[in-house]
């Protein structure tokens, strides 16, 4: 692949520029934004779309400014050694959406406010937990729990009765072993109906997000719902694969997937058995209200189950993917439950989606590390993962009952909320209490680290924060450090 840059043009009429032999590979926009075509093409685009992919995200993430005047459909057809009725396609397309401008005599050019840039959050992010003393970030596990000992012993057994083949070059799916073993833990545990040729093993969450948001934006699709409160970074990975965020209310009952009628969303994103982080559970009547959406649709909801196995007050909720697995993508991890330093997590995928995602997995990175594979195919079989679990769930249990017990008795106007599972809990404070930005400062001046609501919002809220709240993670201290930890929140919040 070639690259080729120019020098930026003291005006603003960047022009693209090609590669060697005119290849349509990367094109140089003003010296330093780039269009990949290829990637989009390789991902099943035609020309004109992948042209219309790449321009319009060039004016969503800003890098095209509003009033940047484009090439002529001449030069840039000529430039990227595409038609040029192409282009003309693509410009007149993206002039209808209101992305681009054009008036006859005055060429092409970025309409103004085509879309708005991101706003600045309410809310500042937490401090930097690696410089506190106490860290109680909410989204991590206790990773002084991890069981190393087992790990080690399934890693060898693993290793003596591996074939040769399974240390070869394999299929992005993942190993065949941890596949089945998935297969049938997932099926015990958590409802989800799959079978080794729909399951997927990638690095995380995170990574398996990215390939479903790019597998659907090959199917061009251009935004993806998520419910009003959610992770940011989750939401850069969607927006970084080209798709926009459509925030969707939420309530004590979970998302608000009725009013997903009559929108144009591809997919949605949801956490049905424990919202993160409010940690309200999806009603039976919202699931199948978004089931009926997908169905109807040609849509999907992707389903993430990021802490399924920790329950507490109420018994276990199944998958939503058991109502409808060619309409629901079952997305599973092991962050929670060993350790976010695995890296590994799978999909659950529909028929029609497994062969693209698995494509575009192929690209990234070929396939997931085999001997962590292995090694967590033999700890679940041997049954040490559902021990393992067991034992979390009491550790982690009796670390939240501390916690509430704690804030009765030292904070009592503090409303403790969304403790019935998970690793995390909601405290809710009462009118007057110091905003949540304030709260933050207090804390990190005393060494202590906490998530806030109003950081996790999908779109900044209109007006002052009115209602703070503070996002507690009771499972990230080791046991010395845990009590201290929550003696420090108590004495922050004494009085509030």
């Amino acid at each position: 692949m070639t690259s080729s840059r120019t020098s930026r043009a003291a005006s603003r009429s960047p022009r693209a520029v090609a590669g060697a032999a005119g290849a349509a590979s990367w094109t140089a926009f003003g010296g330093d934004l780039h269009l990949d075509l290829t990637g989009r093409r390789a991902a099943g685009a035609g020309v004109r779309t992948a042209l219309e992919d790449a321009l319009r995200e060039a004016v969503q993430d800003g890098r095209l400014a509003p009033g940047t005047r484009l090439p002529s459909s001449r030069a840039l057809g000529e430039d990227l050694g595409i038609a040029r009725n192409t282009v003309v396609e693509a410009y007149g397309q993206l002039t209808a959406e209101g992305w681009l401008s054009s008036r006859q005599g005055s060429g092409t050019t970025v309409a103004e406010r085509a879309t708005p840039r991101p706003a600045r959050r309410a809310a500042h992010p937490p401090p930097d937990r690696r410089t506190a003393r106490y860290d109680l970030a909410p989204g991590r596990p206790d990773v002084s729990l991890f069981p190393r000992t087992a790990w080690l012993s399934a890693a060898r057994r693993a290793l003596a009765t591996a074939p040769h083949e399974a240390f070869d070059y394999g299929s992005p799916l993942g190993r065949i072993e941890l596949r089945q073993a998935l297969t049938d833990y997932l099926a015990r545990v958590r409802g989800v109906r799959t079978d080794p040729d729909h399951l997927l093993v990638c690095a995380g969450f995170t990574q398996g997000l990215g390939l479903l948001c790019a597998a659907l934006r090959g199917r061009r699709a251009r935004s993806l719902a998520v419910e009003e409160y959610g992770l940011p970074p989750q939401h850069e990975v969607v927006r970084a694969a080209g798709l926009t965020t459509a925030p969707l209310p939420l309530d004590c009952s979970g998302a608000r997937t009725e009013l997903l009628a009559g929108r144009r969303d591809a997919a949605v994103l949801l956490t049905p058995a424990h919202q993160f982080p409010t940690g309200a559970a999806l009603s039976a009547e919202r699931r199948a209200a978004a089931v009926a959406w997908a169905r109807a649709h040609d849509g999907y909801v992707i389903e993430d189950d990021y802490d399924g196995e920790f329950r507490y007050d109420r018994q276990p909720l199944g998958a939503m993917q058991a109502l409808d697995p060619e309409r629901v993508v079952y997305a599973g991890t092991a962050a929670k439950s060993l350790a976010p330093g695995l890296r590994l997590g799978w999909l659950a995928l529909p028929d029609a989606l497994v062969e693209p995602v698995a494509r575009l997995k192929q690209r990234a990175d070929g396939m997931s590390p085999v001997i962590d594979q292995l090694t967590l195919a033999e700890l679940i079989t041997s049954g040490t993962y559902d021990r393992h679990v067991r034992r979390s769930r009491l550790h982690y249990r009796r670390r939240r009952d501390h916690l509430v017990a704690a804030l009765a008795e030292r904070a009592p106007r503090v409303r403790v909320t969304g403790i019935a599972a998970g690793l995390h809990a909601v405290l809710q404070l009462p009118p007057g209490a110091p905003s949540e930005a304030e709260l933050l400062a207090r804390a990190e001046a005393a060494g202590l680290v906490f998530g806030v609501l109003g950081w996790h919002l999908a779109a900044p809220p209109p007006g002052p924060d009115a209602a703070p709240a503070l996002v507690v993670g009771y499972a990230t201290p080791p046991d010395r450090l845990f009590p201290a930890a929550v003696d420090a929140l108590c004495e922050l919040l004494r009085g509030v």
